[in-house]
């Protein structure tokens, strides 16, 4: 079985659950059992990482530390539908805790354990990083058939999309490093060119 893991997923305008319109998801795990991503261009409405961490306790012993207001101000992404109260942290993989982080590939691990937004907030933590609450999950075979039914678009992993380019433009992205733009995915078959 060829597997999607470490690689995007992009929705496509025949994708029939309205909750993926539009999304952009990194697949973390793939294999005959199923498959879970998490959706990394769309942000929580008034979430950041502020409040994320005014929930969870530092563990300073004392010492005082400031947050950079740029890290204060991250957005906090809707990973998915699937426990959407639960954290996940995708991270290069300059920051692994045995037993707490999974290796998704090379360059990406994933951690849903406190110890990792400790370490970002006390400045020790992974060089890139994303925050999401919920996932996206598939029972054995059901992400391959989606796949079928032309719900989704898939793209080689690209860290600068993963990390770098602004949330509101990474589906865009994502479709540019196929050759592919919205206007081609119109799923309205026909032509704009006049009779």
């Amino acid at each position: 079985m060829d597997t999607l893991k470490g690689q995007f997923l992009i929705a496509t305008p025949d994708m029939a659950d309205e909750r993926f319109a539009g999304t952009l998801i990194y697949v973390v795990a793939h294999g005959e059992d199923g498959a879970m991503g998490l959706v990394i261009n769309q942000a929580l409405p008034d979430m950041h990482f502020s409040d994320i961490l005014d929930e969870i306790d530092l563990g300073t012993d004392g010492e005082e530390i400031r947050v950079s207001d740029a890290l204060l101000d991250k957005d906090v992404l809707r990973g998915g539908p699937v426990d959407s109260s639960r954290g996940f942290v995708l991270h290069t993989a300059d920051y692994f805790r045995d037993g707490n982080s999974y290796i998704v590939d090379d360059n990406v691990c994933l951690t849903a354990t406190l110890d990792v937004l400790r370490a970002i907030a006390q400045g020790h933590g992974p060089e890139q990083s994303l925050l999401a609450l919920g996932y996206c999950g598939w029972g054995a075979g059901q992400l391959e058939s989606e796949l079928k039914q032309n719900g989704w678009l898939t793209a080689e992993f690209s860290d600068e999309l993963l990390f770098t380019v602004p949330l509101n433009k990474r589906y865009d992205a994502a479709l540019k490093k196929i050759g592919v733009t919205r206007a081609t995915l119109s799923p309205q078959p026909g032509s704009s060119l006049p009779n």
